[in-house]
């Protein structure tokens, strides 16, 4: 089954970096996108690896970004008993659109990953 999300939109929060116990990177952020009726909506990325190391370096808020990755969901209960759930994409691949041009270099790095 095919399992494939395509959006663009703005960093709403600096991106929160973690690490595994083994030491590898996560990165987490959201972006606001435009949904149904032009409606501003949000959406947790969730980025690995290399991905995440890149996202830390580069990324701000306020950052345009294009994603494309797996749309996965999130359940859990609370302490009272109340089913919940949220959705989040796990970025695949990632390009910087427009940032103010924290972290780079000017020799010419490339702008997707």
């Amino acid at each position: 089954m095919l399992n494939q999300t395509v959006l663009t939109g703005n960093i709403g929060q600096d991106p929160e970096i973690f690490f595994t116990s083994e030491g590898k990177p996560i990165a987490k952020f959201s972006i606001a996108f435009k949904g149904s009726k032009m409606k501003t909506s949000w959406i947790k990325i969730v980025c690995f690896g290399r991905l995440a190391e890149l996202t830390e370096k580069h990324l701000h808020q306020g950052a345009r970004v294009g994603i494309i990755g797996t749309l996965d969901e999130n359940k859990w209960e609370t302490d009272e008993g109340v089913k919940k759930s949220n959705f989040q994409i796990l970025c695949n691949s990632l390009e910087f659109i427009k940032t103010d041009g924290r972290g780079f270099d000017n020799n010419g790095d490339d702008n997707q990953y």
